[in-house]
């Protein structure tokens, strides 16, 4: 009976509480004007009072013809809510905003209303979400640029195609260096004279990637003549160099290499004023080293130093006469002799100053098998110096030492070549004339 009481109470309570609910709604909520289209159109349509807001409908074309209304003419219709009910009733489908620039409230659906035209079906989807943002104005002023140089129209060969790589590296150059005196009742005094000095380099360098091989030839020959002395011979050489070389990788300077020297000379040497007995003559001497080791090869410095614990060399004397005598470190009678030890060889091109270039060779030989310790010395060094793309100046000087080769001279003026034994050899010259790379 008590549960009862109860049960009736609380249902008297929750109808009592629905009820006033829908009379204070009714009492804020009226609707003045009312249609029927046929099928509903939710469109809220706000009044202009102080706390409503009007708008008039805007229809899409589609829900127009669905409606059949005639000539596009539309009712206005309109409802009246209270301000907070209607933001309540809007803010799941509808953004609202004041324009700050206008003064308005403005309002934007988040929904798109569709209706299918097969059956009738209301559809809401879904708006793109609109982005504001501030953006920086950025003002951008050019200088003008002014061009010292005309630039003129070029004809470009469209069709030309890349060069292949260039592994070679040619260099040929022919210098002639010509100097002369005459003297005609000249109260100093002096003598006439003419000389020349003429030479030849070629030079061949090959290097891609691990592979290195660089050949060089020199070729020199110089005269000088004299009213009273008479024709001399002032430079006389053959020589030509060839190494080839090896790398594991491209970044490194080192190599395992091979090195084929030779030297020799064009025509006799003598003693002067002696021009009887000539002290050496082509192939006598004639030296070859050839031997396997390792060089360290800088390339963009012009560095080379080359180094070999395995080489042999030989002296070649094809002359009888100075075979006969022994000349040269030969047995008496023999024309070759050969040697095993080790050979090291250093060059070195720089620019000392501008228009003047150093260039250094420094070769050492010692023999394991005679005279171990006693090194053969061959210097050389050579200043450039360029006047301007023709005319050059060399300055150069040659030093020699070699044990094998035994100096001879007349000391007791019997006019017989007695044997001294080695002695430093050098030769200093300078000479301007005529240069050609070809």
């Amino acid at each position: 009976m008590i549960k009862s009481t109860s049960q009736k109470s609380k249902w008297g309570k929750g109808l009592g509480l629905f009820f006033s609910i829908l009379y204070f709604s009714s009492s804020f909520a009226q609707i003045t004007t009312t249609y029927d289209y046929g099928n509903s159109v939710d469109t809220i349509l706000p009044v202009t009072s102080t706390d409503t807001i009007k708008k008039e409908v805007l229809q899409d074309q589609s829900i127009i013809d669905l409606m059949n209304i005639e000539n596009n003419s539309i009712p206005e219709p309109y409802i009246s809510l209270k301000k907070s009910l209607l933001d309540s009733l809007l803010k799941p489908f509808y953004t609202y905003r004041i324009d700050s620039a206008g003064l308005d409230s403005v309002i934007q659906p988040k929904y798109r209303m569709r209706i299918r035209q097969v059956n009738g079906d209301t559809l809401f989807v879904p708006l793109p979400k609109e982005s504001e943002h501030l953006v920086t104005k950025r003002i951008y002023r050019f200088q003008p640029v002014q061009i010292e140089q005309q630039v003129n129209q070029q004809n470009v060969d469209r069709l030309q195609k890349l060069n292949a790589p260039v592994w070679w590296k040619n260099e040929d150059v022919f210098t002639l260096a010509v100097s002369e005196a005459a003297f005609i009742n000249w109260n100093a005094g002096g003598n006439n004279s003419i000389a020349g000095l003429a030479k030849l380099s070629m030079v061949r360098k090959y290097q891609k990637l691990f592979t290195l091989w660089n050949n060089e030839l020199f070729l020199s020959y110089g005269l000088n003549n004299t009213e009273e002395r008479g024709l001399r011979k002032t430079e006389d050489r053959i020589q030509l160099n060839s190494t080839f070389g090896y790398r594991s990788d491209t970044i490194s300077h080192w190599y395992y290499s091979a090195k084929f020297n030779f030297k020799t000379q064009f025509t006799d040497g003598f003693n002067y004023p002696n021009t009887d007995d000539p002290i050496s003559r082509f192939f006598a001497p004639a030296y070859l080293f050839f031997g396997a080791g390792t060089e360290y090869n800088v390339k963009k410095e012009k560095l080379s130093v080359y180094m070999s614990p395995l080489t042999v060399k030989s002296t070649f004397v094809f002359d009888d006469k100075l075979s006969a005598e022994g000349a040269f470190g030969v047995e008496p009678g023999e024309r070759s002799r050969v040697e095993f030890g080790i050979f090291t060889e250093a060059s070195w091109e720089t620019e000392v100053m501008k228009n003047v270039t150093m260039n250094n060779r420094l070769g050492l030989y010692t023999d394991y098998l005679n005279d171990f310790g006693n090194i053969d010395v061959d210097w050389a060094i050579d200043f450039k110096l360029s006047v301007n793309k023709w005319i050059k100046a060399n300055l150069g000087g040659h030093l020699i030492y070699d044990n094998d080769i035994k100096i001879k001279e007349d000391t007791d003026g019997d006019g017989n070549l007695e044997t001294l034994g080695p002695r430093v050899q050098f030769k200093q010259v300078f000479n301007v004339g005529l240069s050609l790379n070809f």
